[in-house]
């Protein structure tokens, strides 16, 4: 079965703006679940990809980069998601933690997936397959937190088992995932924490942050790719008085944006 989208209009108040904006939500349906999930009782839920480690991640927290900054991120970011928006998150109390393979049967239930650390990644075919599957049939991934040339290189190796035949691009900036809600037309590099408390904002030689990705034969933006950036050490130190309060303000905002236009599109 396809994936399945139910249609809605929905208002969305901000805090700093009152906007209004169509929401496409629901569940991705793919070929049946486990039954290891309850029924999700809200339109959004935050789900990461968890992947085995390639050559860089050896020693890297056993192998297990996909759960960097979990779940204060994802706890920071659903909470600013019910207090600034409409959109009806997973209260993070309740559901702090989601993690789903390229294999798991529960994938589709997650029309939106977070992938942290990708320059450690490593997907063999079969997973190669399961996630390009996931993607063409309307998943939207976002992928952050990986930095200079490297890293780079440990993320396209598995990327192009996923899509050997597609280009990634620079975004441009007047695509409409930049203007879903608002208008982010300030694209600074937005750094981890310890960058941050160095004096710098980039690691490794990822001087010059990227927006880049991969679109469908259609122009759909399935993969959204934040290069030289760290955006969930941004929603995880929300509260942190030494990260500065303005990146962790378009942090937020870019998450939201990514947010809504997958569940639109």
């Amino acid at each position: 079965m396809g994936l399945r989208v139910r249609q809605f209009r929905r208002q969305l108040g901000l805090a700093s703006a009152l906007a209004l904006c169509v929401l496409l939500s629901g569940a991705v349906s793919g070929n049946g679940s486990d039954g290891e999930l309850p029924p999700p009782d809200r339109e959004f839920r935050f789900a990461r990809l968890a992947y085995n480690g390639n050559f860089m991640d050896r020693g890297f927290r056993g192998g297990e980069s996909w759960r960097t900054d979990a779940p204060e991120a994802e706890y920071h970011l659903l909470m600013g998601l019910r207090r600034l928006t409409r959109i009806d998150a997973i209260d993070p109390q309740r559901e702090r933690f989601i993690a789903v393979s390229a294999l798991d049967p529960n994938l589709y239930e997650f029309p939106f997936l977070y992938a942290v650390e990708v320059g450690r990644w490593h997907l063999d075919d079969e997973e190669a397959n399961a996630m390009r599957e996931y993607l063409e049939r309307g998943g939207f991934l976002m992928v952050d937190d990986f930095h200079g040339s490297e890293q780079w290189e440990g993320f396209m190796q598995s990327l192009r088992r996923v899509f050997p035949e597609r280009e990634v691009v620079d975004i441009p900036d007047d695509h409409e995932v930049f203007h879903v809600l608002y208008d982010l037309n300030q694209k600074v590099q937005i750094p981890g924490i310890y960058s941050v408390m160095r004096g710098t904002t980039y690691e490794e030689d990822g001087y010059d942050p990227h927006w880049r990705g991969v679109f469908d034969d259609h122009g759909r933006l399935m993969v959204a790719i934040n290069f030289n950036m760290d955006l969930g050490d941004a929603w995880e130190h929300a509260d942190d008085p030494e990260y500065e309060q303005p990146l962790t303000a378009l942090a937020y905002r870019f998450a939201v944006s990514y947010a809504l236009y997958a569940m639109t599109h």
